[in-house]
């Protein structure tokens, strides 16, 4: 136990341990990346669902217009379900926003809302435990009583928010994602549709035919072409995606496609000016991006290539003036 002490508190050891998750990290990430095809099927497979509840939901509308809240409902069961209910942590840490950013990170129904009030709740309490431990049991690294109070105060606090940055980080990441893929995907809607395809099967073809560019974003398009077949207002489907991708390309296009839809203007008119538009909003970003890269780069190089440079045209010429020192002598 003593040896186990020395190892986690030794500053070297714990360096090593960082780099090396960093590492494990970094080799995940790009073998995840290689596998996109498994993340399709199965995000496919979800949307499917998706597509099943709907449809079960129209038909027990239909069937029970005289009742109330006969919409069919998940059931979510389960320890973190009963400690959200017992608790009442959907008051205690009401959020209005929460369903709705949910919905834009890609996780839907109850199971998920339920999940992140639970560590919500538990994570400030898991981080307050670890510091305590840490810095109170195994080593206080020589620090007075009031700094390491504060240390386990600011560990509360981010164990706290903890939940929404990884939210609102996977909304980003999702965002980008599909953004990336959007104005590709409006051009092949504009080839479906004008070639003679209803909205609904050239949007159930794009979605197919994109998912190797972005699954989160043919995940949204099957989802769409879904509620745009059981939804009874298919102005509903067009909020209900820009709602989940909350991106003001996106909401352009279904308000250009629900104008489209009402007033009977030509829909590939709309598509390739939308195109357009998005495709120019994509390339500004890029432009936005590459300005900004000098500045980012400005640290690193000052740390990382100007010392090795200087090493590297320094050493000769004093590798030179030492000989020449010593044949002097």
């Amino acid at each position: 136990m003593t040896e186990l002490m020395a190892f986690l508190t030794d500053p070297q050891n714990l360096l090593s341990l960082m780099v090396g998750l960093l590492s494990f990290a970094a080799i995940w990430g790009l073998i995840t990346g290689l596998s996109g095809g498994k993340g399709l099927d199965k995000r496919m497979k979800a949307v499917a669902e998706r597509r099943d509840e709907l449809k079960r939901r129209s038909r027990q509308a239909i069937a029970q217009q005289a009742q109330a809240g006969g919409a069919l409902r998940h059931t979510d069961e389960g320890f973190k379900k009963r400690v959200v209910e017992r608790l009442n942590l959907t008051k205690l840490l009401e959020d209005p926003k929460v369903a709705e950013k949910m919905a834009q990170a890609g996780y839907r129904g109850p199971k998920p809302l339920t999940t992140f009030y639970f560590f919500r709740f538990s994570m400030p309490f898991v981080f307050m435990a670890v510091a305590i431990f840490y810095l109170f049991i195994f080593n206080d690294f020589g620090l007075p009583l009031m700094t390491r109070v504060l240390a386990v105060a600011v560990a509360t606090v981010v164990g706290f928010y903890a939940p929404n940055l990884f939210l609102e980080n996977r909304i980003s990441k999702r965002r980008t994602s599909i953004m990336q893929a959007f104005p590709d995907a409006l051009d092949l809607l504009l080839i479906c549709v004008e070639a003679g395809m209803s909205i609904e099967a050239a949007i159930q073809k794009v979605s197919q035919e994109i998912g190797g560019s972005s699954i989160d974003l043919a995940e949204e398009l099957t989802l769409l072409s879904a509620e745009l077949s059981y939804l009874p207002d298919r102005r509903m489907a067009y909020e209900g995606l820009a709602k989940r991708t909350n991106h003001p390309g996106v909401r352009s296009v279904a308000t250009a496609m629900t104008q489209a839809e009402t007033y009977g203007t030509p829909l590939g008119t709309a598509l390739r000016t939308m195109a357009k538009e998005n495709r120019e909003m994509r390339l500004s970003a890029a432009e936005k991006k590459a300005a900004a890269l000098p500045a980012k780069l400005t640290v690193p190089m000052i740390i990382f290539f100007l010392p090795v440079l200087f090493i590297v045209i320094l050493t000769p010429a004093i590798i030179n003036i030492q000989d020449t020192m010593a044949k002097g002598g």
